[in-house]
């Protein structure tokens, strides 16, 4: 059976073509449209979608409002953003993925973009991998209804934790704006390590949610410049359109170093070349911790990393990923320490590395 999908955009080419995309897969049939949120509200009250698809500025109300709306009413939606990437709009979606948005796709500058194979490819595949991970999720909840608990599990066996300095690497992507602000702002301040992040977005998003994620957080978190300094009780988040390698410098300490060389598999940031930068640090112990993403990022890098350092890694469970990818190869990989749900990421981190 087809997944019913509603898509809500003010421009009608936009909700055409957007639909057009939808039904091009056979998985997927644009069941329904809507030109602002108020239209989408009376639907969403009436009728459950598979899937969700809403544009940010529309007049009457907007994607943000609508949100806010659904989420004071109890009325669950799986709901995609599409945003251009001004600094207006990067910040609302951050915004939105607090009021329970899972994702978003960046929206095409004019109709030949809209047209093309990249926003085609993009939109489509976001949708796939968040739809399959709900069912698989549902799945999973149903075969736990009679424990309702999720439980931290222990995959390996590893040596007492590491004296002297470490230093934590995440990687996430898909639903990772959302997740990580169930995880940065539960870290403390004086956390004993800095924390390098890989977050798969397009330039402009990244600085928006440093930003948020430093004002909603205890630890100061900010988007990697070139030369930064690694600190502990600092978040260093790899913007947008770059590689972010840690490099080490002549008195010992730690720098991040940005680059613009060549997407790796269509991504750039890529927490691989984060990883794979670390064999050559300082820090007597990496905490490698993988998070909601599609693909395979960080996994090479972490396979690559563990030969010539100690790991220690941590990656997000199942039943709480908005997208069951990153963290199920690099468990399949058999190099994982700790499979949490993501409401015990920041306790596992801390526990890890102590604090100041």
């Amino acid at each position: 059976m087809k997944k019913n999908i509603l898509v809500v955009d003010d421009s009608a080419l936009m909700r055409r073509v957007i639909c057009d995309i939808i039904n091009t897969d056979s998985t997927f049939q644009a069941a329904d449209v809507c030109k602002d949120g108020l239209e989408a509200y009376e639907k969403l009250k009436q009728t459950q979608y598979d899937g969700v698809i809403l544009d940010v500025n529309m007049p009457r109300m907007g994607g943000l409002e609508l949100l806010e709306k659904l989420q004071k009413d109890g009325i669950k939606a799986t709901v995609i953003m599409v945003s251009t990437v001004t600094v207006k709009d990067a910040e609302v979606t951050i915004l939105a993925m607090e009021l329970g948005a899972v994702d978003f796709v960046t929206k095409p500058t004019n109709i030949i973009e809209a047209k093309g194979e990249a926003f085609k490819r993009d939109l489509l595949s976001v949708l796939s991998a968040v739809l399959k991970t709900q069912s698989l999720t549902r799945s999973f909840k149903s075969v736990q209804e009679s424990s309702k608990k999720v439980e931290r599990t222990v995959v390996k066996r590893t040596a007492a934790t590491a004296k002297g300095d470490k230093v934590v690497a995440l990687a996430c992507s898909t639903g990772g704006p959302k997740s990580l602000q169930s995880v940065i702002p539960f870290l403390p301040g004086n956390l004993d390590a800095p924390m390098v992040l890989v977050q798969h977005m397009p330039a402009g998003f990244t600085k928006s949610m440093a930003d948020r994620l430093n004002e909603l957080s205890k630890i100061s978190v900010k988007e990697a410049e070139d030369g930064d300094v690694l600190q502990k009780g600092w978040v260093y988040v790899a913007p947008g359109g770059k590689h972010m390698e840690i490099t080490r410098t002549p008195d010992g300490r730690h720098k991040i170093s940005l680059n613009t060389m060549p997407a790796i598999g269509g991504l750039r940031p890529c927490a691989d070349i984060m990883y794979d930068s670390l064999r050559k640090s300082g820090f007597n112990e990496i905490v490698c911790v993988v998070l909601t993403g599609m693909g395979a990022d960080g996994t090479k890098g972490i396979l690559s990393l563990e030969k010539s350092k100690p790991v220690y890694v941590i990656s997000q469970n199942a039943e709480t990923c908005v997208v069951y990818g990153m963290p199920k190869a690099i468990y399949e990989a058999g190099v994982v320490d700790e499979v949490v749900p993501l409401t015990e990421v920041a306790t596992t981190i801390t526990k890890r590395v102590g604090v100041q």
